[in-house]
């Protein structure tokens, strides 16, 4: 079967094409920039209306097709931006109707999971989804996907985009960040807002920008931060994996790309006896293939949907979702 997946929850429109081995066939992406400020949902959803047609052919010419040899659409219901995702499944209906094929909904939180299971060898881990929107602790258990820590307040992505905006970084700022952690020395004091199984951002947000307004260098600042909030998720990542009985752990999220957090993780998991895995950059970040992939799995194990049944979610829980497929 062939599948083409639409995703569209925040600042990327991206297209991917996958096989029925979870072969990724093409994953095309296709990010909205902002000229100054943060992301606003309705440019980025314009951004998306823009470039959507473009993408999707670029996608299907990329993986060596046409689209009459799609079988299957599947699209991002959530969660995330409401006008982004109402332009991935208004893009989504089109196509499948226009194809005359079968569209399947999905929750972007279990795509990340589901890709990293096909691509790196991974069996039964522990997630720890680390992204702009979101931050969750995750694993299966009895039917679902269960969160067994997550943020309280805001995705640690947003935090450091956040941090590097008002401190003249720019816009997606996490790379900048990691560049100049590089260049830190000092660790300075921030708060530890680790509660539970659950962390918190916005106050260590709030302390680094104080900082800064103390004189302090903009290395140093970087480094404490990520130190801070990567051994925060570190500690409850392992706490979920003690509590479960996990062996394996896989990261997810656009911040699992950055090298310190794949470290501090990976550390843990030796230390444990476990191991760790990473799906390629491409599939770390926002993309379409694996919102292709997931539709795949559910459409499979017998999920079908009609245009009705198509709306889109902005809160749509991971737990929410009855896992068929395994």
């Amino acid at each position: 079967m062939i599948t083409l997946g639409i995703e569209g929850t925040a600042h990327t429109l991206g297209v991917g094409v996958t096989d029925s081995d979870g072969s990724v066939l093409s994953n095309v992406i296709d990010m909205f920039r902002p000229v100054s400020g943060g992301l606003h949902p309705r440019e980025a959803a314009n951004h998306h209306a823009d470039v959507a047609a473009g993408v999707i052919l670029k996608s299907i010419e990329e993986a060596g097709l046409s689209l009459h040899d799609v079988d299957l659409v599947s699209f991002s219901m959530g969660p995330g931006l409401g006008p982004c995702l109402r332009v991935a499944a208004t893009a989504a209906r089109s196509l499948a109707v226009g194809l005359g094929v079968p569209i399947v909904g999905v929750n972007h939180c279990i795509a990340h999971i589901e890709i990293g299971n096909a691509t790196t060898g991974c069996a039964d881990p522990v997630l720890l989804y680390a992204s702009g929107g979101n931050t969750q602790v995750v694993a299966y258990s009895d039917g679902r996907y269960r969160i067994f820590g997550e943020t309280q307040d805001i995705g640690v992505g947003n935090m450091l985009d956040k941090i590097g905006r008002e401190l003249g970084l720019g816009f997606y700022a996490g790379p900048e960040i990691e560049r100049l952690a590089l260049e830190g020395d000092e660790l300075l004091d921030l708060p530890y807002s680790v509660k539970g199984m659950d962390v918190a951002f916005s106050g260590i947000m709030t302390a680094a920008l104080t900082l800064r307004k103390k004189g302090r260098r903009l290395e140093d600042i970087a480094f404490s931060v990520q130190e801070t909030v990567f051994a925060m998720l570190t500690e409850v990542t392992e706490r979920a994996m003690a509590h479960i009985g996990k062996d394996e752990v896989l990261l997810g999220g656009g911040v699992a790309q950055n090298a310190r957090l794949r470290d501090m993780v990976g550390r843990m998991a030796k230390d444990r006896g476990a191991e760790m895995f990473v799906p390629d950059r491409r599939l770390c970040m926002d993309n379409g293939a694996m919102i292709a992939w997931l539709g795949s799995l559910m459409h499979g194990s017998g999920v079908r949907m009609e245009l009705g049944d198509t709306k889109v979610r902005q809160r749509f829980r991971t737990d929410e979702v009855q896992v068929t497929w395994r």
